[in-house]
């Protein structure tokens, strides 16, 4: 059983996305439709045999710290193994780097497979291959043999330690530190001590090592931390350390988390002195990445990937959800039709999916669903369109645009799958409330992606602060451009011109919105309402993707066959049921009230 519907992915990637045209480029020449058919046909199988095999058993056996290490049951270890000799870490990897150097579209489309079938051993993947990434970016040579090379291969994972018990997502206030230790083969060697919170994947008895990216500040003179973010290095602290002894990192404690428990969740303490600590030397051994202060930058690289990893495990979700509560509406017989049905109490009941609130909730879903996963495609295929830009300035749109829509892809699938997910149980009624089934679990898997990588509220002001009012709007210059390009498309369709209308509309609304905040003195005025600004500008992203997905079965598909209609029809629910929530949600933000955000403390 494939937690993706097949057909619907094939549209995606092929009818829509194009992705054939990619290997007209050099760097994916040796590849075709039929070896990207074959990378997603394994990792389907693969996810049907090995991944969702222990989802609930993973759920219901959390990590158990044992006194030294985090022990997870043996299916997650098994499932990574045969992701690992099947290559799949190394997909989009170059490959001078052991890599299978697939494009970023099909790599995203192989991992919602896994992140379908569960997310939580998913997830292990995910960051190893972000942690690797980072590395083969900014590392030098010796340290991405040693460090990055066997996160490609699958036999060690990695981590990404920023937040602090104490900072939370306030990175200028974490207080790790890191003292000059030397330096050897690896480069520049330093001495960490602090504690991270949060770590996903921090400890495990799954892999031969460990490698932990970890943001710390490096003391001046003084022995005083920086403050702010100028100060914070980037370090790759290995649990097992080159030369075969641990490394002074102790696991303080396991969190306790609401679901994706597959996944060890750890606080972490670097340099406590119980291991490695030679005679005047203290704290765990980790080796600079880049230069001294550029830690935060280099580390944007690992957090952007993460972001948009997040939103896709959302959309896998809420396409499994969508699934699973479409085949129990067609089999669970209950009621009878209220027009036209007969009266006699002894009639035969009717599935419902007959019902018509039962439909609407079906297709909330699938507009939310397909409409998440498209948006997640769609910046994968952004990254492949910087990596194949045929001149500089290619290049700098595609990054451009890439980064106005990283908030939105790590959030808008985060609020509106789970939304998806709800309906879900509700489609199951008293039944979607049991353990016994799995839309219960997804809902509460699922339920983490709006907070971790950044809550709802930060992606929010990076988007309407960073990437539209501080850049200028000229990111947003370009999606209109993309915008425009699409509505154009749409009104030469009698099928489609009203929704044209009604995308231009929408757009019109958020750049009205956006005119009014940049016109404010003070910035701080202009993302009181960020929150609501994110999600009605998402919407109207996700409106557009709907519109050229609508536009690509126009020119692609036999409009009289089912798939095709459906298509059609998720689209024009969207524009009819949700758009006008999203002018609404801008239209509120232009009137800068301040009822919420300036709200007295003592009055609540």
């Amino acid at each position: 059983m494939s937690y993706l519907d097949e057909r619907s992915l094939a549209f995606l990637l092929y009818d829509w996305l194009d992705a054939e045209r990619l290997t007209r480029h050099p760097r994916f020449a040796e590849h075709s439709r039929e070896t990207f058919d074959a990378v997603l046909d394994v990792s389907a199988k693969l996810a049907a045999s090995r991944f969702a095999t222990h989802y609930k058993k993973a759920d219901q056996n959390e990590p158990v710290l044992d006194g030294e290490t985090v022990r997870v049951i043996p299916e997650i270890k098994q499932a990574l193994t045969a992701a690992a000799e099947m290559g799949l870490f190394a997909a989009d990897f170059a490959s001078e780097v052991g890599g299978l150097q697939l494009p970023k579209l099909v790599q995203t489309a192989s991992m919602a497979h896994f992140m379908a079938a569960n997310i939580a051993t998913a997830a292990y993947v995910m960051l190893t291959t972000a942690n690797a990434r980072l590395l083969c970016a900014f590392g030098t040579r010796a340290q991405i043999e040693t460090f990055a090379l066997p996160q490609i291969e699958g036999r060690w994972l990695g981590t990404m330690c920023l937040s602090e018990p104490q900072a939370g997502s306030s990175l200028a206030d974490i207080t790790t530190r890191a003292l000059a230790d030397g330096e050897d083969r690896l480069g520049p060697r330093y001495r960490l001590s602090g504690s991270k919170m949060w770590i996903s994947g921090g400890d495990q008895n799954i892999s031969e090592n460990i490698v932990h990216l970890v943001l710390a500040k490096i003391p001046d003179a003084s022995g005083v931390l920086l403050p702010g973010v100028g100060g914070i290095s980037l370090f790759a602290v290995p649990k097992i350390l080159p030369d075969g002894t641990r490394n002074d990192i102790a696991v303080a404690g396991l969190n306790h988390k609401m679901g994706y428990r597959g996944t060890t969740n750890c606080l972490l303490n670097f340099g406590e002195g119980t291991r490695h600590r030679p005679a005047g030397a203290a704290g765990a051994i980790g080796y600079r990445i880049g230069e001294a202060g550029s830690g935060l930058a280099l580390m944007f690289q690992m957090m952007n990937e993460a972001r948009i990893s997040v939103g896709l495990s959302a959309a896998a979700l809420a396409v499994r959800g969508y699934r699973q509560s479409l085949d129990y509406a067609r089999e669970r017989p209950q009621g009878r039709p209220l027009i036209g049905g007969s009266k006699d109490p002894a009639a035969r009941q009717r599935p419902i999916i007959e019902h018509a609130d039962v439909r609407r909730m079906l297709l909330a879903q699938k507009s939310y669903a397909e409409g998440a996963l498209a948006l997640i495609l769609y910046c994968a295929e952004l990254i492949d369109q910087e990596t194949t830009a045929a001149t500089p300035q290619d290049k700098a749109r595609a990054t451009a645009l890439l980064g106005l829509l990283t908030p939105v892809a790590k959030s808008w699938p985060s609020e509106f799958g789970l939304a998806a997910n709800d309906l879900a149980i509700q489609i199951h009624g008293g039944y979607g409330y049991t353990r016994d089934f799995d839309v219960e679990q997804i809902y509460r898997d699922n339920r983490l992606n709006p907070i971790h990588e950044g809550t709802h509220g930060i992606q929010a002001i990076d988007l309407l602060g960073r990437k539209i009012l501080r850049d200028r709007e000229q990111a947003l210059e370009l999606l209109e451009a993309r915008i425009e390009q699409t509505a154009e498309k749409a009104e030469g369709d009698a099928q489609l011109a009203d929704l044209a209308v009604r995308l231009r509309e929408g757009w019109a609304e958020a750049r009205a919105t956006i005119a009014v905040l940049a016109s404010l003195d003070d910035p701080a005025q202009a993302l009181i309402n960020a929150s609501v600004f994110l999600s009605g500008f998402g919407h109207v992203v996700v409106a557009w993707l709907w519109l050229d997905q609508a536009c690509a079965v126009t020119a692609k598909l036999d409009e009289q066959d089912g798939f095709a209609r459906g298509k059609f029809r998720a689209c024009r629910y969207f524009f009819e049921a949700e758009l006008p929530k999203a002018r609404q949600q801008l239209a509120f933000v232009a009137t800068l009230d301040t009822t919420a955000g300036l709200m007295p403390l003592d009055e609540f």
